[in-house]
């Protein structure tokens, strides 16, 4: 077994924490699955963005519960323990939705790009037969990374210490605890890095940079201000979720953990698998129509 130090070791503070955690799940939980049923009820929204939307509330749901409900428990008992197999699941479940997520995020971002910057050939491009594909490259891509991750963290021996000092099994804080040399792991996984987190990102800034350049092209001064305003709030969590996962994943691997290290896994384990709903859904003004439609159609039967 592995025992956990958690994020805090101060009763009064875990308590507070349990209680921030629990209701940044549920909104989490509660905001994907409604996208998800939204856009499965409305066929308004059978389009490739909310094709690809509710890929990444799929994901985001898959995430979050990967991790969350296994830290709520620890927050209200006393010794924090995970099985080496059960340690290897969420390792292996945590690194493909989330590596999903940073493939589809650049997808989407692709898809913005397309949409706005060449909005004649969008139909042509994004087609009913290359968003499947598109989607399925993206858990694909995360599949692979999950397991070359998971293979090189569990190939290492784990002799004599099993205290991590992290709030859930990820392979950075695992390799601190290695009895034998790390380099080749850690090389493999920054190389993996590079694929799932610097090309995406890398496609998400010269997908904006184009939009925001076709952008400042446009006549209307409030067409302007709304796609900034899209772009901005996409840019957000760009920087929280690719930001966080560079700095934990892309830098050289130390010995000692910091606490620094587990403050920032919590903007891509809890905090971004909440504001995606928001952010990519809930602004979005076709999800926000079929949402209306949908409470309309709800308080009209409770007239009858």
């Amino acid at each position: 077994k592995f025992i956990f130090l958690g994020l805090s070791q101060d009763l009064q503070t875990q308590i507070l924490l349990f209680i921030l955690f629990f209701i940044i799940h549920l909104l989490t939980v509660l905001g994907n699955l409604l996208i998800i049923t939204l856009i499965f009820l409305d066929s308004h929204l059978h389009t490739p963005m909310c094709f690809f939307l509710r890929n990444l509330s799929f994901a985001d749901l898959c995430f979050s519960t990967s991790i969350v409900p296994q830290v709520l428990v620890h927050f209200l008992v006393k010794r924090k323990t995970i099985s080496f197999y059960g340690c290897m699941t969420q390792i292996i479940v945590f690194l493909l939705v989330g590596c999903t997520e940073s493939a589809l995020l650049a997808v989407m971002s692709y898809d913005r790009y397309v949409a706005v910057c060449k909005p004649l050939r969008y139909s042509t491009i994004m087609t009913q037969r290359v968003c499947p594909w598109l989607s399925f490259g993206s858990w694909a891509s995360g599949a692979l990374v999950s397991l070359v991750d998971t293979r090189f963290t569990f190939h290492l021996p784990y002799w004599g210490q099993n205290i991590i000092n992290h709030y859930f099994c990820e392979p950075p804080a695992l390799l601190k605890l290695a009895s034998a040399d790390t380099y080749n792991t850690a090389m493999a996984i920054f190389s993996m890095g590079v694929v799932i987190l610097l090309a995406p990102v890398s496609l998400i800034l010269v997908s904006h940079w184009n939009i925001i350049s076709t952008v400042i092209q446009m006549q209307s001064g409030e067409g302007r201000l709304k796609a900034f305003s899209t772009c901005g709030s996409h840019l957000i969590v760009v920087v929280l979720f690719h930001g966080s996962g560079i700095f934990t994943y892309m830098r050289p691997n130390s010995k000692t953990a910091k606490e620094r290290d587990k403050m920032v896994s919590v903007f891509y384990t809890v905090v971004t698998p909440m504001l995606n709903p928001i952010i990519y859904s809930l602004r979005n003004k076709d999800v926000k129509g079929a949402l209306r439609k949908l409470a309309e159609r709800k308080s009209f039967s409770h007239r009858q």
